[in-house]
């Protein structure tokens, strides 16, 4: 078979260099790429790809469809939005993702950017740059806060269990039943986002998702609240968010993702909001769990070449 991987994983080459030999070994053929949006080169490298695999970067339909012999795709990554996946399931073509690689890398940074607000991390940085002090910005502390985790999969769970361990309160909103001595109570989303001192988002995008936060529901949280992105996304309103920020009707927000993958235009709302944290969607990169992202996808490979896909989508 040919594999096609279309963009680095984050991890030294010789880790790449031993599975392509063991895929030579075995009688396939692994061919790796450097990361490319354009969907007409996309096409000329997947074209006779009997397998996909790809981390974060947007797959064009295309490519779906004009690989005849296509028969797994395989992402290096938690969300598969960035995948044609009804052209993938018209065309019978597996799909797995490396579930699982990320939960420990997202919730802690979750937690440092909800220290950072609490504390005004970024304004006393300044201050003390300019050999200036503290004075007028007085931080809280985040032991005995509610926070409200949207979405209780795995990452959303593991952002809860830290928080605990940092003396909070914690109440979630799920579509489906929580069972989960983590959390303290499951709510409706509107009673999440008046009660929380901190709303933290780990939904996955779907069309039930999308814009799930947005002036209405930004009007229901506390003036002191804040809200953590880094989940999708297009999952809140960002001109809401901007506006909300603008006009101190919430008093912070950390996002490591919009609308769509950075760069952003420098026009983009919530790069000049106040007390605002932005990060280039950096959640999920770290050292270690770029090693276990690569782990998981290969092992994916081997398992569905044995007929036993894991991580099915």
């Amino acid at each position: 078979m040919k594999i096609v991987l279309l963009e680095e994983l984050g991890v030294p080459k010789d880790k790449i260099d031993k599975q392509a030999e063991k895929l030579t070994n075995m009688g396939h053929e692994l061919i790796t790429y450097t990361k490319n949006t354009d969907p007409k080169i996309q096409v000329e490298r997947t074209k006779d790809a009997d397998v996909i695999m790809l981390a974060n970067m947007p797959l064009s339909k295309e490519v779906v469809e004009e690989a005849k012999h296509l028969k797994f795709i395989d992402v290096a990554f938690t969300g598969v939005d960035h995948i044609p996946m009804e052209e993938a399931k018209a065309r019978n073509i597996a799909v797995s993702n490396a579930s699982g690689y990320a939960t420990q890398a997202v919730a802690e940074l979750c937690i440092s950017f909800m220290i950072q607000l609490l504390r005004n991390i970024e304004q006393t940085q300044k201050r003390c740059r300019e050999g200036g002090t503290k004075d007028g910005w007085i931080g809280s502390l985040l032991c005995g806060k509610t926070v409200g985790i949207v979405g209780a999969g795995a990452i959303g769970k593991k952002t809860a269990k830290l928080c605990k361990a940092f003396g909070c309160r914690v109440i979630a909103y799920s579509r489906s039943k929580v069972e989960d001595s983590v959390i303290d109570r499951q709510v409706p989303l509107d009673e999440l986002l008046k009660e929380a001192d901190i709303v933290s988002l780990h939904c996955p995008l779907t069309k039930e998702t999308k814009g799930l936060i947005g002036k209405e529901q930004l009007e229901f949280m506390k003036k002191e609240a804040i809200l953590i992105n880094t989940a999708r996304g297009p999952v809140v309103d960002s001109k809401a968010l901007a506006d909300a920020l603008t006009e101190g009707k919430i008093a912070g927000a950390a996002c490591d993702v919009f609308e769509t993958e950075p760069p952003l235009d420098t026009d983009h709302p919530l790069l000049h909001t106040p007390n605002t944290i932005v990060t280039p969607h950096i959640a999920f990169a770290s050292k270690e769990s770029m090693e276990q992202r690569a782990e998981i996808v290969f092992d994916n490979l081997y398992s569905w070449m044995e007929g036993k896909q894991k991580n099915k989508m």
